[in-house]
């Protein structure tokens, strides 16, 4: 995915911070690491020491440890599942429409969706909407708030290191309200509906199986 023109420092800003925490969430891989660097180089504030605080994590462990601590957290816990419309819909019949919607943003704005990983894919979400069309990314950050604060209690409650990289992504949004609050408290604890029907052509295991050797 390519920027496609400049643009002003505030959302550059932002475009930075999901760019960062893209790469953060994606499957451990040093050369990422070595990007984030260098996109850190250009944040300061809350949101650098929140996204720094991540990477100084992963680079200060065992590479190996890493990557199993990765699909501990994330491939093997639904709680803390980066597919977002597992939390709005669980594994029901809306949530193939969900999938639909992510895609139809994704080719409104000129682009495929990915061929190997789910569009409501937080890290893909994040490189959308740090790369390709930031107010559109961002109205779905917005919409998907709730699951994404509910990923982010699981992770503050398993200590990972990785809570402060979606940490610094809830910073690029509107405050939650009241009632976004509440439902993502109710979420945490009585988990999506379930109905494993009707999820054509994105069906998948939650959380999904990951293919030896990684991405």
């Amino acid at each position: 995915m390519k920027l496609r023109t400049r643009v002003r420092p505030d959302i550059l800003r932002r475009r930075l911070v999901w760019q960062c925490a893209s790469l953060l969430l994606s499957y451990p891989d040093q050369g990422r690491l070595d990007t984030i660097d260098d996109l850190l180089a250009n944040l300061d504030g809350d949101a650098a020491d929140l996204l720094g605080r991540t990477a100084a994590a992963l680079k200060a462990a065992d590479p190996l440890q890493v990557a199993a601590e990765y699909v501990e957290t994330f491939d093997l816990r639904r709680r803390s599942t980066m597919y977002l419309t597992y939390w709005t819909a669980g594994d029901t019949r809306n949530r193939g429409s969900e999938m639909h919607a992510f895609a139809a943003v994704y080719r409104d704005a000129g682009v495929e969706p990915p061929g190997d990983e789910a569009p409501d894919y937080l890290p893909v979400v994040l490189e959308f909407a740090a790369t390709v069309d930031p107010d559109a990314g961002h109205r779905l950050l917005i919409e998907y708030r709730v699951a994404i604060d509910v990923l982010h209690a699981a992770l503050s409650e398993m200590d990972s290191p990785y809570a402060h990289a979606v940490a610094a992504v809830c910073r690029t949004l509107p405050a939650a309200t009241g009632g976004e609050v509440q439902r993502a408290q109710h979420l945490a604890c009585a988990g999506p509906p379930a109905e494993a029907v009707g999820l054509q052509p994105f069906t998948l295991t939650v959380p999904p199986r990951r293919v030896e050797g990684g991405r």
